[in-house]
């Protein structure tokens, strides 16, 4: 379930995340610390993603597969 940040920002969990681009959650902590993606740190030191910037990412990933296969 996704954790509500401030009213407009909805966080994602590395899990959640990683479902959506079907890759392991250890995927999403590499491309948050090569910087493809910012994380928020919770007070407990976990990470959180913003769920604009991830669909935006995922929007790019998806339109790059297209472009490879046609």
């Amino acid at each position: 379930m996704p954790v509500h940040g401030t009213e407009s920002d909805v966080l994602l969990t590395p899990a959640e995340v990683a479902s959506l681009f079907r890759v392991d959650p250890k995927t999403v902590t590499r491309w948050a610390k090569a910087g493809k993606l910012s994380a928020i740190r919770t007070l407990g030191g976990h990470r959180r993603y913003r769920e604009a910037e991830v669909l935006s990412l995922l929007d790019g990933s998806a339109e790059e597969r297209t472009e490879q296969v046609g």
